[in-house]
């Protein structure tokens, strides 16, 4: 005998039927036993290589929690990474501390652990102006341009901006580094790339730069140009080189895992070739109560920046 169901209105079937399809979709995300690890790149190609190396290292020690492959994802912006996030397409994050905290906030990826690099657990921003400007304080600075790296940097322009505008200077986007800055404001341009912005001071199209001081001693060392005419007018606070995120719907379990792992991969041998492809890694850790309130207070100003400039 054929079963008999209680009719349901063509409209109700479709909505039942996409309903057990949301259900069937996170059981499957919950038990694929993937982790994807993503970034957001404008290299995917060569980020993808300095990736791949580290999550083939995780993957096989997270069988306990039933994670079998491992997957990288780029992302093109911010707003990509958090729809990826959203949608439970990526797991794990890695970032610099001003994109990830935004992640944090517009996206619910939860902070996992810090990241250690070539040694250094942080850096700093310097703000730097050609030694025959007559620059010599931030103040001055009104009426002037300075650049940036780009928008996604944190030591490159979440930090200095936040300097800028702690200083109560007003900030106008400029189109080139030909522009002039309004005289009431600090007039500000993206240089893409470190090298543009040293040379755009070096050579006066800019009146002042800001990235981290990492960037500065590097400029330093490879130019003897820069060495006798670029000089630091401001030194920031510390804030941490980089961080790791996961998504708020990581299981609880999977999170743990993945924090053992990655606290004691400095410590394995087989680690060491993956850490060094990853950014030059040299180890994961936890934050300290000093380093918490650094990341509070680059999550207020970052909303600050983002706000008033975005």
């Amino acid at each position: 005998m054929t079963p008999k169901f209680p009719s349901v209105p063509s409209g109700g079937l479709l909505r039942l039927a996409f309903l057990l399809l949301l259900g069937l979709a996170g059981l499957a995300q919950a038990a694929d036993g993937v982790l994807v690890l993503g970034r957001i790149s404008d290299d995917p190609r060569r980020h993808y290589e300095q990736l791949k190396p580290l999550i083939d290292y995780v993957v096989p020690r997270m069988k306990d929690v039933g994670i079998t492959e491992g997957r990288v994802l780029m992302a093109r912006d911010p707003q990509q990474m958090m729809s990826y996030l959203r949608r439970g397409k990526v797991d794990w994050v890695t970032e610099t501390p001003g994109t990830g905290l935004l992640l944090a906030d517009k996206a619910g990826a939860r902070p996992l652990l810090l990241t250690e690099r070539s040694g250094s657990r942080e850096y700093r921003s310097v703000i730097f102006t050609h030694r025959d400007s007559g620059i010599t304080e931030l103040p001055q600075l009104r009426g002037r341009t300075i650049a940036f790296q780009s928008p996604s940097s944190t030591s490159a322009y979440l930090v200095p901006a936040m300097v800028l505008r702690e200083q109560g200077l007003p900030m106008s986007l400029m189109v080139s580094p030909l522009d002039e800055a309004d005289p009431g404001s600090v007039g500000y341009v993206f240089a893409n790339t470190d090298a543009n912005l040293g040379a755009w001071v070096h050579k006066r199209l800019v009146d002042a730069g800001g990235f981290s001081d990492q960037d500065w001693e590097s400029l330093q060392r490879v130019s003897e140009a820069a060495r006798r005419d670029l000089v630091v007018i401001h030194t920031t606070g510390p804030v941490p080189r980089a961080m790791e995120l996961v998504s708020a719907g990581m299981p609880p379990e999977v999170a743990a895992r993945l924090k053992e792992v990655l606290l004691g991969a400095s410590q394995d041998p087989q680690a060491r070739e993956a850490l060094r492809q990853f950014f030059r890694t040299t180890g994961f850790y936890e934050p300290d109560e000093q380093t918490r309130a650094s990341l509070d207070q680059l999550r207020r100003g970052a909303r600050d920046v983002r706000e008033a400039l975005e």
